[in-house]
């Protein structure tokens, strides 16, 4: 079967791209090429922008019901094609079908919350701040903002989009080079809803050809990017420099700190799971997995065991729990690391670095592989994004929480106790923007910020829930005073509002 060659979605059309260069979309349990995608023209990219930027203004005038409108009708038509969507991650991302699944709940979620953009819309108003003076601001969005989702979430980052339409604002999406065909096929079906032309556009091409294209146009406002921190501060540092808006998350190195009083029998499975779902390719993954000496053993034990079940192959076959990694150079890369890793001195514990699929033979895979390392080992300290894991023995929760506050990420810590006090101070202590307490995965519900510190995250405003309509609107104040009055003249400004005091 002949590749299939993707589109641009430029003014509400499907539109061949003029490229000269094509990169390939494969699928990572087959290595079979299974879409090709362009690498959009500089021509085709400022096109693109002018026609965003000419269809601003008469959708941020639209009323905000009747943009939400769409948006509910967007969620009931992505409601009936959740299944296909979430076929199409498993094939250009290698992720199970079970993971995939869960991936569009939670997209779906983030089209409800902004259904809600008239509420989130308000402004504020106070009387009276001085004699006959009102205030109140509005908010105003701000024009065509880019999105650079990434390969991991290829259906609910790139739907970080609906926030913006919600506020007014239009959007161009540049699809993940590595997972193209989840996005274009949310597009096809936002199509189908009406959309009044140039307020969804989607590109496709590289992130340092088309992304920086779209993020340094005159014609852009801003952008929201999610992906390695390395990238996230280079498209922070870029945007910020062509005065625009910048959200941008990166990556992370996450900790999870188990206590002595957890109930390890309970737990584990969670802890493996956080570990290795969505085979460990994402900024929630737990990296470092650390337990307090009294009960190190019996974790380590246990972890080990529930790692050896997991299953490796095809995300789309029965019982299959791990799928490939999304590509063979992300393959060499976490390979690469593993075996530094070890060369460092970290002891090998679990080693899947030559597992093997017999029914797919040339596909991306690479079984659980757990080390005990130590928090100065580079292994320990970097964001390696696939299923290799650390495990470190603490002496106690203090410790546990140094180790974790050392990292140069900032994004999730966890810890599992049955002791309430401990959970409280151990919350508070961590330098995170996500805790989660016997939960290994504290990723938050669409309609709480999601979002990090240090270098996991650039940019002071996060591009999701609430928080998304700061970012895609700007406060605009408006002070006024009328001169007339039915009941008499108006009175002067002589009060502290005009910065004056009459003498008594």
């Amino acid at each position: 079967m002949e590749p299939r060659r993707l589109k641009n979605f430029i003014n509400g059309q499907w539109v061949e791209s003029k490229a000269h260069r094509w990169l390939e979309v494969r699928n990572p349990a087959t290595d079979e090429v299974i879409a090709l995608c362009p690498e959009t023209t500089p021509d085709e990219i400022d096109r693109t922008v002018r026609i965003a930027q000419e269809a601003f203004w008469s959708w941020r005038t639209t009323p905000p019901p009747r943009r939400a409108k769409f948006l509910f009708d967007f969620h009931e038509k992505l409601q009936k094609h959740q299944d296909e969507i979430a076929r199409l991650i498993v094939d250009e991302n290698g992720k199970t079908l079970a993971d995939a699944r869960g991936e569009i709940i939670r997209a779906m979620e983030y089209v409800e919350h902004a259904c809600a953009g008239p509420e989130l819309l308000k402004g504020s108003h106070a009387e009276d701040v001085g004699t006959g003076v009102d205030t109140m601001y509005i908010r105003e969005p701000l024009g065509a903002f880019v999105f650079l989702p990434p390969f991991n979430f290829p259906a609910m980052i790139a739907l970080y989009f609906v926030w913006a339409l919600a506020a007014g604002d239009t959007a161009i999406v540049k699809s993940s080079r590595l997972c193209p065909m989840t996005i274009t096929r949310i597009i096809e079906i936002a199509e189908e809803c009406g959309f009044p032309r140039g307020v969804l556009n989607l590109l496709h091409g590289s992130g340092s050809g088309v992304g920086e294209a779209l993020v340094t146009h005159p014609g852009t406002a801003g952008v929201s990017f999610v992906g390695s921190s390395k990238v996230g501060e280079r498209v922070y540092k870029t945007a910020i420099h062509h005065n625009k808006r910048a959200q941008c998350q990166g990556g992370a190195k996450n900790h999870v700190l188990i206590a002595e009083d957890a109930i390890i029998d309970e737990v584990m499975q969670n802890v493996v799971d956080s570990c290795f779902g969505h085979v460990g390719e994402r900024c929630f993954a737990v990296s470092n997995v650390l337990a307090v000496e009294k009960i190190y053993e019996k974790v380590k034990e246990k972890f080990l065991d529930l790692s050896k079940k997991l299953v490796l192959g095809y995300g789309m076959d029965k019982g299959v729990t791990l799928g490939p990694v999304v590509s063979k150079e992300a393959l060499n890369e976490i390979l690469k690391e593993a075996d530094q890793g070890i060369k460092d001195g970290a002891k090998l514990l679990l080693d899947g670095r030559n597992a093997k699929v017999d029914k797919y033979p040339k596909g991306y895979f690479l079984g659980p592989t757990v080390l005990e390392a130590e928090p100065e080992m580079r292994l320990f300290q970097l964001e390696v994004f696939g299923p290799v894991r650390c495990l470190k023995k603490v002496k106690d929760l203090a410790e546990g929480v140094q180790i974790i506050n050392q990292s140069p990420y900032g994004h999730t810590a966890n810890i599992y106790t049955e002791n309430g006090g401990w959970a409280r101070e151990f919350a508070r202590l961590v330098d995170v923007g996500q805790v989660g307490i016997n939960i290994g995965t504290p990723a938050p519900i669409a309609y709480f910020p999601v979002g990090g510190r240090k270098i996991s995250m650039y940019g002071d405003i996060r591009g999701r829930a609430n928080e998304a309509i700061d970012f895609y609107t700007d406060k605009k104040v408006i002070i006024s005073r009328w001169h007339s009055s039915f009941q008499g003249t108006a009175k002067t400004l002589d009060d502290g509002f005009a910065m004056k005091y009459s003498k008594k």
